[in-house]
């Protein structure tokens, strides 16, 4: 159905009631019935559940099965004790009730991923718009995000967390993009994995994963034009495989010179003094703001690197 432009909304935005600060920790309630909103629009409402010829039930059995098996329970938080099990409701109870986050978001991510993948074809429900239909959904759920403030975004099958508005949208988006590509696949799930990692806290195996994304991106620039480099090529070899086969043009290497410091020493240096290697008898605590920076940091090189290897002859 899409998002409206109500009355209530634009007096917010006038009085400045909007919140310009991200939320982590907290799923407004409003939110988790929106998620529901859109469910039923599109993995379908109670009447196309209880329609076996259709593949409502079995999406919905699906993600709810899913979810017991990785929490280890037999049922999810919320749903009934006696009766006939009901997927659907189960699966809306759950996110409508469940208190840890990370467990609500679960139950986001894998939902959408179900709307990505399977309802898309027509056999589904019979939508002739099948595939926009998705898109719109997916769509309105990180509008739906970025209305109630909360720090997260859905983006090939998985949710990643967001810090800025400014610069998801002019560089984690655009790096997402680029690396939709076959050639790239390897990179983009490395990229998706540091944003996995960052999400969870996980901010050492973050930055192992930015320099793997970033490496790899240079692999696939230098395969994909024939450059000769060793296959078991550091970060600093990569880097100038690149450099010395033009990726950057010779009368713009002074102007570069910074990029190819930060390139060089940048990603891989935060990686290597806090992520990659023993920590001996003291705990090292990695910040989580310096991860976020690693994160931008990673995508601004890889728009950068893809967008130079286009522009060659």
């Amino acid at each position: 159905m899409g998002i409206f432009d109500l009355f209530s909304k634009r007096q917010k935005q006038l009085r400045g009631d909007v919140p310009d600060v991200y939320s982590y920790d907290t799923i407004p309630q409003p939110l988790r019935v929106q998620v529901v909103h859109i469910w039923h629009d599109t993995i379908g409402d109670g009447n196309e559940y209880h329609d076996s010829y259709r593949g409502a039930y079995g999406a919905y059995k699906l993600i709810v099965e899913a979810l017991c098996r990785e929490y280890g329970v037999f049922k999810l938080t919320g749903a009934k004790e006696y009766g006939d099990r009901n997927y659907l409701s189960e699966l809306a109870n759950f996110v409508l009730q469940e208190q840890e986050i990370e467990k609500v978001l679960d139950a986001i991510e894998l939902s959408f991923r179900v709307i990505d993948r399977m309802t898309r074809n027509y056999d589904y429900l019979h939508r002739q718009r099948a595939s926009e239909i998705a898109d719109e959904a997916i769509a309105e759920l990180n509008a739906r995000f970025q209305e109630h403030a909360v720090g997260f975004h859905f983006a090939d099958g998985e949710i990643i967390r967001v810090d800025s508005k400014l610069l998801h949208a002019e560089v984690v988006k655009p790096a997402l993009t680029l690396l939709h590509q076959k050639e790239y696949a390897g990179a983009q799930a490395e990229f998706l994995k540091a944003h996995e990692h960052y999400r969870h806290g996980n901010t050492k195996e973050a930055l192992t994963e930015c320099l793997k994304a970033l490496e790899s991106v240079m692999k696939a620039i230098c395969g994909k034009r024939q450059w000769q480099h060793p296959s078991n090529a550091t970060s600093s070899a990569l880097i100038q495989c690149c450099f010395d086969n033009g990726l950057v043009p010779t009368f713009w290497t002074q102007q570069f010179s910074a990029l190819r410091s930060t390139l060089e020493s940048g990603v891989p240096t935060a990686r290597n003094k806090l992520g990659g290697h023993g920590q001996g008898s003291s705990i090292v605590s990695v910040p989580q703001h310096l991860v976020a920076y690693v994160l931008h940091m990673t995508a601004s090189a890889i728009v950068f690197l893809v967008e130079s290897e286009r522009s060659l002859p």
